[in-house]
């Protein structure tokens, strides 16, 4: 089922996400079944559950949708049940990142170039793998999600203050976005 995004402002977005309840399987194919629903119907390339007012440790990301731009993303999906970053490197790389949930907003954000990661897959088995470049990047920032930062959160201080106003009129539930948003504080 397509939900609504919730978006900036919305108290879920700031909340350390809960996890996943490994014994009720149905419950989680259902939420992950949502995710993906919801990510294709908004055109982004990544979602975690609290984005969609869930506030628990479940991330879709599809690399698909940016394999124009990064050629080796093709074919690159994932679903992390419960998630843990083992290794992050010293390297960092820098991106311009938007979300879904901060709408019309883009800012560069330095993060790790390479990560670990142990999590459960879609069908809850468990994985370790390592990501990096750009595949990196989307898994970090839905991660970030489930520790309720935002990307916004990350960037220099005076970019902050260049997008304030953007901010405001977000959690003023006042920014259109071309899919269904929802604001609950």
């Amino acid at each position: 089922m397509i939900r609504p995004i919730y978006v900036y402002g919305s108290k879920v977005l700031r909340e350390i996400a809960k996890p996943a309840d490994l014994g009720k399987v149905e419950e989680i194919r259902q939420l992950v079944g949502d995710l993906w629903e919801t990510l294709a119907a908004s055109d982004g390339c990544g979602l975690a559950a609290p984005q969609i007012g869930e506030s628990v440790r479940v991330v879709v990301v599809n690399g698909d949708v940016m394999s124009d731009v990064y050629p080796y993303l093709k074919g690159f999906k994932r679903t992390f049940v419960n998630p843990v970053i083992l290794e992050s490197s010293e390297e960092t790389a820098t991106y311009n990142e938007g979300c879904l949930s901060v709408p019309g907003v883009y800012c560069d954000v330095v993060r790790p170039r390479k990560i670990k990661v142990e999590y459960y897959d879609g069908d809850l088995e468990k994985k370790v793998e390592e990501f990096d470049n750009f595949a990196a990047r989307m898994v970090e920032h839905e991660f970030s999600h489930l520790d309720g930062v935002l990307f916004t959160d990350l960037v220099a201080p005076i970019r902050r203050k260049l997008v304030a106003k953007k901010l405001q009129k977000i959690s003023a539930g006042r920014t259109p976005a071309a899919y269904k948003t929802k604001l609950v504080k």
